[in-house]
């Protein structure tokens, strides 16, 4: 994370910086405060430069999602045509421009897409926290359980609020996410390639002030293209620029204990697919993506690595633990409450690495190689494994947040302590 402050000497102690740098949180461009666009509020047909027109940046990013083109928007205004003492800032972030007619504008949009940002911008840091995982690992239906625990559960917890960046996005997750998955039990579908997934936007806002608002983006990639490096080059800008990584692992993902697991489930054997890319596989695509291109090709990314459907792992315990154990913590929920239980994920840490290990060697060995700051946790969003694309029974979410806990302690927003 970088910001610029122009008055810090050496040999002081850091103080808060005057600004931080932005990033978009709908094409994850990167830019400077000052570097930002508005939009007029107001058109004039007297005058062309504040008519009514096409917006062709916001046009070409609607377009990349299928989104409907939109024909009239006000002007797009530019701080460097407007004289520096109609420049209006607050906290030493450009956040309004009054235009030649006398009307304030505070509509602050991305330099590249068009989009309006977020009213934090600039005064805190970006922090965007991404899911990513090959296709059939289940990042739609894990998104819908985090968020709808955050929202639920968690947020309370930490003295916060887990709320989406506008009433479209909260109707879209709604409607398309939340009531299908929790209301009616119904199996969402995977995401294709061919249709991106506009991202969902949530603010994890915290009750006490000095604490700046983290913006939780939840870029839902079509896992196909995580395995595609021309897919990945296009589209996987939201991981460079990510605070932190969700890294989600489907255990029918490792060959070793596919089919272990298929014939332990007997005759309920839930959704299965023919075919599914190894973990490894997505790891060596985003190397050659951007993390070759890293200091010492590692990235210090804080990257929660998430073994998804750990019900699943009910047919692989035995008291023993050849794989896991009986009593393995993995299958008890945990509410971790004002700060991060070191105990509670140190032990989920050891177990999972230790699975990850006995069952896919070439994996743990390459996220060691190219990650330096990473977790491991297992995770059901369901509770259970859904047949015929339904849910049986109610949705029991098991540990779903603790990844998103331990990565905001990981970004300094909470403690660790030991014990309860």
């Amino acid at each position: 994370m970088s910001f610029f402050n122009r008055f810090k000497k050496k040999n002081q102690p850091q103080a808060r910086p005057l600004f931080y740098d932005i990033v978009c949180p709908y094409c994850f461009t990167r830019f400077e405060p000052e570097d930002v666009v508005f939009r007029a509020m107001h058109s004039r047909e007297d005058d062309e430069n504040y008519a009514l027109g096409e917006d062709d940046a916001l046009n070409k990013y609607r377009e990349r999602f299928g989104l409907d083109t939109v024909d009239d928007m006000e002007a797009i205004l530019n701080p460097a045509d407007i004289p520096e003492e109609y420049h209006h800032y607050t906290d030493h972030v450009l956040t309004g421009l009054t235009d030649r007619y006398g009307v304030l504008t505070r509509r602050r949009l991305c330099p590249s897409c068009h989009n309006e940002l977020p009213v934090t911008a600039g005064k805190v840091p970006s922090n965007i926290i991404s899911i990513i995982g090959a296709s059939q690992v289940g990042k739609s239906v894990y998104m819908t359980s985090l968020i709808h625990t955050l929202q639920h559960t968690t947020a309370g917890h930490f003295d916060a609020a887990c709320m989406p960046l506008n009433a479209e996005i909260s109707r879209k997750f709604r409607t398309l996410y939340e009531e299908p998955l929790f209301e009616r039990g119904d199996l969402l579908a995977s995401t294709q390639k061919e249709k991106m997934q506009e991202p969902f936007i949530f603010q994890f806002v915290f009750k006490d002030e000095s604490k700046p608002p983290l913006t939780l983006v939840f870029f839902d990639v079509a896992g196909e293209g995580m395995v595609d490096q021309d897919y990945l080059g296009l589209h996987g800008q939201h991981i460079k620029n990510s605070a932190g990584i969700l890294f989600m692992v489907d255990p029918l993902q490792i060959r070793s204990i596919r089919e272990k697991i298929r014939i332990n489930f007997g005759d309920r054997p839930g959704e299965w697919v023919s075919q599914y890319d190894e973990p490894r596989d997505v790891v060596l695509t985003m190397f050659g993506d951007f993390i070759a291109y890293q200091e010492k090709s590692k990235t210090d990314i804080p990257t929660a690595v998430v073994l998804a459907k750990s019900d699943m792992l009910h047919s692989l315990k035995d008291e023993d633990g050849d794989y896991i154990k009986s009593n393995s913590n993995v299958f008890n929920n945990y509410v971790h409450r004002k700060t991060l239980n070191l105990d509670e994920f140190h032990n989920i840490d050891g177990e999972i690495r230790r699975f990850i290990e006995k069952v896919d060697r070439p994996f743990k060995d390459t996220m060691d190689v190219y990650f330096a700051n990473t977790g491991y946790f297992a995770v059901s969003a369901l509770g259970s494994n859904p047949v015929n694309q339904k849910v049986e029974g109610v949705v029991s979410p098991i540990r779903v947040d603790e990844p998103f806990i331990w990565l905001l302690h990981k970004l300094n927003y909470i403690e660790g302590s030991d014990g309860p």
